[in-house]
Formats: structure tokens, C-alpha cells, sequence
């Protein structure tokens, strides 16, 4: 069903129009997630993407508006629409964009109730802590600390919250104290439209350098294969000829083959098995 904006202030139409021009003038249109960014990173994530992309922060309702008359497949977008999101427009492939996008995020350190986006591990170890209760906090929050040579030491390595665990208050005083930011903050592409398909971040998610050396194994095996199956190809070619040359020599060798090419190493094989023979005569 199509939606309509007639009945909407003159702002929040205002707001919808600017989406749906945007829409027209970038090859791609995507959500964001913009919780827990404070304002000032905001500004500077704005710098980083300037020339690659533009972000548009409105309600959600208004987004959902925007998307809805956009029409068409774009409309699968805001089945994404969740949190704080924020719409952003490039003409980037989504590949690209998601790359950027992570590189924009930054470590921070943890509040109480976020979730742990990977384990938590506190390495064993001396510490700058000099002893005082900051020992019973460690403890508390289930880190094994005690006083060693007049400073608070961690005595065992200790995984003191799972991915997808809730971090406690206790916890997360813990982590500031230690100095450890566990939290990645930045934009968060919940998907993309473009050229027709919609993307989901973890489609998105591609690690490079894995898929490179598959790619390089890939072709290697590929290469192996055509040599020693003798499937010529421009590329092994020579390799083939080569192990063609060299098995026949081998073979020639092995069954006493009198050519030329081969009657020096033919006669330097029956002089090592008559000296295996003396030894063993002897």
C-alpha cells in the first residue's frame, strides 16, 4: 500500500522530500545505526565520508515514509529500520561502503548493560595500581588480583565476559580503571540497495586478505592440476614440457634406454649399483 505524506507537518514533509531527492541522486541508499555515537565523533565520521557519502538523520517514522513512496524494491529497506538509524546515500558499491564505514569506528570503553561484542579476556600481570581497595573491585567484578612487590597484580589470564554477554556495573568500573575499551562506536550499516539487490551486512563483511589467499591457493591447485593431468594451457605450457622431458629421461634411465642424451647418467647408475655390490661382497 502506498504512503502518503498529506497529512504530516510541513517539516516532516520537508524531511521526506529531502530523502527522496537524495535517493535520486546517489546509486545507492542504505541505513545506519547511529547509537552511541557521541556528537562530536559524528561530526568527524561527516568529515571522513565527505565526497563518498552523505547521511541523513530523521526520524524513523519519516524514514519510513520516505521509503515507502521511493516505491519499488527500496521499500525492503524499512524492515531494517530499527534503533537510531539514519538513512546515507553514496555512489560507492556497497563493498566499498561498508569498508569505509568500519573504518570509522573507534574504541571506547564499556557501560553497564551493553553487550560485549567479543570476549573480554583481562591478561595476568603486574599493574600501575598501587594496593588499596581497587584490589576487592577486581575481585568483585571476578578478576584474580592480589599484592605482589608492593603493586596490585592480575595472577591469572581470565575471561571475565563472553560475546553477547551483558557487561555489569562492577565490570565496567573495572575496564575503565584498567584502561580497556572493548566497545568498537561508529556507523553501523544495518543494509544497502543498490542496483537492484539489497545487502545485508554480513554479505558485506568480507575479509580480504582471506579471499585473496584462496584465490592464490586456488590458482596454484589449478595449475598443479593441468601440469600433471598434461592439460596444456598458455600458462603451463612450459611446465608440462618440462615434466615431460624429465620423466622421460628418468624412465629411459631406469630401463637402460642407450640414447645419447641419457648413456653418461646410464653408465653413472651401473657404477653406483656395482660399488653397492663390492661393499656388499666385501
Amino acid at each position: 500500500m502506498a504512503v502518503y505524506t498529506h497529512h504530516l507537518p510541513a517539516w516532516k514533509k520537508d524531511e521526506v522530500a529531502d530523502i527522496k531527492k537524495h535517493a535520486k541522486e546517489f546509486t545507492l541508499i542504505g541505513l545506519v545505526d547511529m547509537y552511541g555515537i557521541p556528537a562530536q565523533q559524528v561530526q568527524q565520521i561527516r568529515r571522513n565520508l565527505r565526497g563518498k557519502a552523505v547521511i541523513k538523520v530523521t526520524r524513523n517514522t519519516l524514514i519510513e515514509h520516505a521509503l515507502g513512496e521511493i516505491g519499488g524494491d527500496t521499500k525492503g529497506l524499512t524492515r531494517f529500520i530499527s534503533g537510531h538509524s539514519a538513512v546515507i546515500f553514496s555512489n560507492d558499491n556497497p563493498f566499498k561502503l561498508y569498508k569505509q564505514l568500519e573504518k570509522t569506528k573507534t574504541k571506547m570503553a564499556a557501560k553497564a548493560g551493553e553487550t560485549a561484542p567479543e570476549d573480554i579476556v583481562i591478561e595476568k600481570g603486574p599493574t600501575s595500581f598501587k594496593p588499596g581497595p581497587i584490589v576487592g573491585e577486581l575481585q568483585q567484578a571476578g578478576i584474580p588480583a592480589a599484592i605482589e612487590g608492593g603493586k596490585v597484580k592480575i595472577r591469572e589470564t581470565k575471561t571475565v565476559v563472553k560475546k553477547g554477554a551483558v557487561i555489569s556495573a562492577k565490570l565496567a568500573d573495572v575496564l575503565v580503571k584498567l584502561d580497556i575499551k572493548p566497545m568498537d562506536v561508529g556507523l553501523a550499516l544495518q543494509a544497502a540497495f543498490h542496483d537492484g539487490s539489497l545487502y545485508e551486512p554480513s554479505v558485506l563483511a568480507v575479509d580480504e586478505e582471506k579471499i585473496l589467499a584462496q584465490i592464490q591457493l586456488a590458482g596454484q591447485q589449478a595449475f598443479n592440476l593441468s601440469v600433471n593431468a598434461a592439460i596444456p594451457t598458455r600458462e603451463t605450457l612450459a611446465a608440462i614440457l618440462t615434466k615431460a622431458v624429465r620423466d622421460a629421461r628418468g624412465l629411459a634411465i631406469e630401463a637402460d634406454v642407450y640414447e645419447k642424451d641419457v648413456i653418461d647418467a646410464i653408465i653413472g647408475k651401473a657404477h653406483r649399483e656395482s660399488q653397492a655390490i663390492k661393499s656388499l661382497v666385501k
